[in-house]
């Protein structure tokens, strides 16, 4: 009987043939060479995007999990569960299911303390994703949409965090929301209307079940919205990269995007994923069975926020005593819209600097090669500024513990934080410019004069010199220091007058390019900058030092 010995395609491989005919398989296919055919830099600071979907994807999947269990509700009941300390003890449904969550729901402590995990090192990957971009200039035109939306997926981000914050109605969480409720209460005119919405009436009102669907819902819809507007950007304009051999505008060294970047971003992301697990499973965190419930009449003693929201309990906690004012016949409290404004610019600045940066500078060309930064001490000064002014206001949140952990007076801690929250932004802005300024000079006699060797040797004339490597092409492209850029001039209008914009403008730009070095150029170090002369000088004295050194030998 013969035997049929062709080899048959599997159901797969059949499956993949249909889909591949259809035009959304055909456009997938397409898509794939094409990701094929694109490259991509390797960089330590691209994995920042990574660590935050992986975040995005644990939160999704966990918070799933607990909206079968959890019952939004701050309706009383009366605990009978296991937890012996709290029997008989009077608390809302939310808290009671958060307890049945923990002691009663196999692997519910573990998905628990995941999705509080996950949300604590998603805004730091956000953030240190913002810091890599601002430092390094990738904000600049065509990415200016990126950075806005990285900036809204960080907010996004604080408002999931602080609305699942509240969600267990523990000791904790409600001291939390009275403070909040003190703030609200504290706007002038609108204040009042303000806490009602929120709350749905007298302290603690309905709060959980309005926030509820923002956290379920809508948080989750901008999050998924906002990284699809991301992802999208991204692809329309292509990958950015540092300076270096082979790398310009137009072109694109790296790896292939698929397979290669996608397995490697896999393997980040199977990482972290891992390590959240992992953490959750061996450290604890939110022990609302140590809090027990909340109650509007009490407070929780030494409670802090979590920690993306500190730099806002610490604005509240620098205002100084006594701000308020009476006007048309209200009172205007100062403690609290002073830190709102505050707080309120702040964001606003990070939000919209690209845009600023660009009509101060007048820069309206496209960017794919990175900045280092260095040789931007104006935009890197500001940087730093912000970030002093930011852990200044963080480290207030923990004012109170600092002065029982240390031993010395709230007060006088609060003072130090005043004033470092007044005068580090400025000696931090002047100290990073001279610093950059200083390792520009570094870099610009390593290129001219290449490395310090140690070896010294006598030339025929009997002068002593020594030795320097030359530096190879890599590092020259590294340390050839910014582009030949000026100030752009001011520029009167139709009718020839000079309007004060202008004029700030023009001003502004001369302070952003102070304390840059021009480009090696050939002959002249303080010239333009070409390929050729950015090696030209360092070969010379190579040259120059190796024949004595063969004599000596």
């Amino acid at each position: 009987m013969p035997v049929d010995r062709r080899i048959h395609p599997s159901v797969t491989a059949r499956l993949s043939r249909v889909v591949s005919n259809t035009s959304a398989g055909r456009r997938a296919v397409g898509l794939r060479e094409e990701l094929r055919m694109r490259r991509a830099p390797l960089h330590w600071t691209n994995l920042f995007g990574v660590v935050a979907f992986a975040c995005v994807v644990v939160l999704f999947v966990t918070g799933f999990i607990l909206m079968f269990a959890y019952a939004p509700s701050s309706d009383r009941v009366t605990y009978d569960g296991p937890y012996l300390p709290l029997a008989g003890a009077e608390m809302s449904k939310a808290l009671r299911s958060t307890l049945a969550v923990t002691f009663e729901l196999p692997g519910g402590l573990l998905v628990r303390q995941a999705h509080h995990w996950a949300a604590l090192l998603l805004p730091a990957a956000l953030i240190l994703q913002l810091a890599v971009s601002f430092f390094t200039g990738a904000f600049r035109r065509p990415r200016r949409l990126s950075w806005v939306l990285l900036f809204g997926l960080l907010i996004t981000a604080l408002i999931g965090g602080w609305s699942g914050y509240a969600l267990p109605d523990d000791m904790l969480s409600g001291t939390g929301l009275r403070i909040v409720e003190g703030i609200v209460l504290g706007i002038p005119v609108v204040g009042t209307w303000l806490s009602a919405l929120l709350f749905g009436g007298e302290f603690p009102g309905r709060i959980i079940e309005n926030l509820y669907p923002i956290h379920v819902a809508v948080v989750p819809v901008l999050l998924v919205v906002l990284i699809a507007a991301r992802a999208r950007s991204a692809y329309v304009n292509g990958p950015v990269q540092f300076a270096g051999p082979g790398r310009t505008e137009e072109r694109v060294v790296g790896v292939p995007v698929w397979p290669n970047l996608a397995v490697r971003a896999g393997g980040l992301f199977a990482l972290v994923t891992g390590g959240l697990l992992l953490v959750a499973a061996t450290v604890t965190i939110s022990p609302i069975w140590l809090y027990g419930p909340s109650s509007p009449g009490a407070a929780s003693a030494g409670s802090q926020p979590d920690w993306y929201t500190g730099f806002l309990d610490g604005a509240l906690r620098l205002v100084p005593p006594g701000w308020e004012v009476v006007w048309l016949g209200r009172t205007w409290t100062l403690a609290i819209l002073v830190p709102l404004a505050v707080v309120g610019l702040y964001l606003l600045a990070v939000a919209v600097y690209p845009f600023v940066e660009q009509w101060v500078t007048g820069d309206r060309l496209d960017h794919r090669i990175l900045d280092r930064p260095r040789n931007e001490p104006t935009r890197t000064g500001l940087g730093v500024a912000a970030l002093v002014f930011y852990g200044a206001l963080w480290g207030a949140g923990s004012a109170d513990l600092v002065a029982t952990h240390f031993h010395v007076t709230v007060e006088s801690v609060v003072a130090l934080y005043q004033a470092i929250v007044v005068l580090g932004p400025v000696v931090a802005f002047l100290v990073t410019r001279r610093v950059c300024l200083a390792l520009q000079k570094r870099d610009r006699e390593i290129l001219v004069h290449g490395y310090e060797t140690g070896r010294i040797v006598r030339l025929p004339g009997g002068e002593y010199v020594e030795v320097h490597s030359d530096v190879d092409a890599a590092e020259r492209y590294r340390l050839a220091g910014p582009t030949a850029v000026r100030a752009d001039d001011v520029r009167p209008d139709e009718a020839g007058r000079l309007r004060l914009a202008e004029r700030v403008r023009g001003a502004l730009a001369r302070i952003f390019f102070e304390d840059r070095l021009q480009p090696v150029d050939d002959g002249d170090p303080g010239g333009g900058r070409t390929d050729e002369a950015i090696g030209q000088s360092g070969t010379e004295r190579a040259d120059q030092v190796a024949a004595p050194r063969i004599d000596a030998a």
